[in-house]
């Protein structure tokens, strides 16, 4: 397995050969960049393929004096996300608002302070609202010299990226990565112990970061179970309230737990940075003015939390997606494996009690509930709705 930073891209082998391209063709500098490099990136793939690995890994080769040796400053910090010539924008919200693009495009435009370009790095650009989309179509149709877009987006939705933007970039498309691949990452770059390894890139459906959290926290393990036992608990009207409010719970404490992680340390950094616990000469004057600054950092606090919940719900539906897929396999006699097979027994049981038919459209009602979240319908109407679509009649 590579040691350099494009080791981190699992299964991913096309990629990673037009990303080490691009960085021999770039080599000479922003001014004798070859054909293979260009100034704009968009990489697509199914969740958990592991799309902003890749543009990270782009990102410190191009930074790195070696192309990525993965133990320099440049790689460590692009990685870290501390880089001087890097913004990544990671939508805390639903959504990326124009004038958050337009600041990052302002300080893209500026000559690297450091490294050897300014790169700008866009997860889920998918959720570029229309202004922000047009504030960075101006940047990537006259790009400085120096500067590189990285974008990230799902390939299940690469329409929600404006053609306008996507035909300017060179598309990398990623793949699904399989059960040998994740669990070899598991084992020899996190140490976890072979036979969970194994476990859990069995389980993950091809979600490396999905993959790590089960194999790592005891509280992913307990959670997914909660989900999948869903199905077989949801046989009353009162099993379908009770069942919606088991699911909320989860999804609100797990953003809970990562919200306090979180937020008290951005909100101590701000402090300081306003000069909190000062003494000299106008702090007090500092102090009082940083009311206003701490109000907008609790408003973001807010909407990341609530994107949390639903992206915690999302990976949940996801979870049952994949049971009522793997009772569909069985149902109909299919020999694909299961998604699911440390469940195998709850499959069977749903498979004879529901069939293939009945499986069919509870996948759907699922698949629509995603959608409904996704459109910013309220958790606890769409869970609800949902549990009364699996209800077993």
């Amino acid at each position: 397995m590579s040691s350099d930073v494009f080791g981190e891209v699992v299964g991913q082998a096309a990629a990673v050969a037009v990303c080490r391209a691009a960085v021999a063709a770039a080599a000479a500098g922003p001014g004798g960049a070859g054909p293979a490099m260009t100034h704009a990136w968009l990489f697509t793939g199914p969740p958990g393929s592991g799309r902003s690995v890749a543009a990270r890994a782009l990102a410190a080769a191009l930074e790195c004096e070696s192309g990525g040796c993965g133990s320099c400053t440049s790689c460590r910090t692009v990685r870290a996300g501390t880089h001087a010539d890097m913004r990544a924008v990671i939508p805390e919200g639903l959504s990326i608002r124009v004038d958050e693009m337009r600041a990052v495009v302002s300080r893209a435009a500026m000559r690297p302070a450091t490294g050897r370009w300014q790169i700008v790095l866009i997860e889920d650009a998918d959720r570029l609202t229309e202004g922000a989309a047009n504030a960075l179509l101006k940047s990537i149709e006259e790009p400085p010299p120096h500067t590189v877009f990285l974008l990230c987006a799902p390939s299940t939705h690469p329409d929600d990226v404006p053609v306008t933007i996507r035909s300017r970039c060179r598309v990398v498309n990623l793949v699904t990565p399989s059960v040998d691949e994740i669990a070899e990452v598991l084992e020899q770059r996190d140490g976890v112990a072979p036979e969970l390894a194994r476990w859990a890139a069995s389980v993950c459906a091809g979600h490396v970061g999905r993959a790590r959290a089960l194999a790592g926290s005891e509280t992913s393990r307990d959670h997914r179970a909660t989900v999948l036992a869903v199905p077989g608990a949801v046989r009353t009207l009162a099993d379908v309230f009770a069942e919606a409010d088991a699911l909320l719970d989860v999804a609100k404490k797990e953003s809970a737990e990562q919200s306090e992680r979180r937020d008290e340390t951005e909100r101590e950094e701000l402090r300081i940075a306003l000069g909190a616990g000062g003494t000299g000469k106008g702090a007090a004057a500092a102090t009082r003015g940083s009311a206003g600054a701490l109000k907008d950092l609790e408003k973001q606090q807010k909407a990341r939390a609530t994107r949390t919940v639903r992206d915690v719900l999302d990976r949940a539906l996801v979870d049952l997606s994949g049971f009522y897929r793997d009772v569909i396999v069985y149902a109909s006699g299919a020999s694909a494996a299961l998604i699911n097979p440390d469940v195998a027994r709850d499959v069977h049981v749903a498979a004879s009690r529901i069939g293939a038919e009945g499986a069919l459209r509870r996948l759907d009602a699922v698949l629509a509930c995603r959608v409904a979240l996704e459109r910013n319908v309220k958790p606890d109407i769409a869970i609800e709705a949902l549990m009364m679509q699996l209800r077993v009649a």
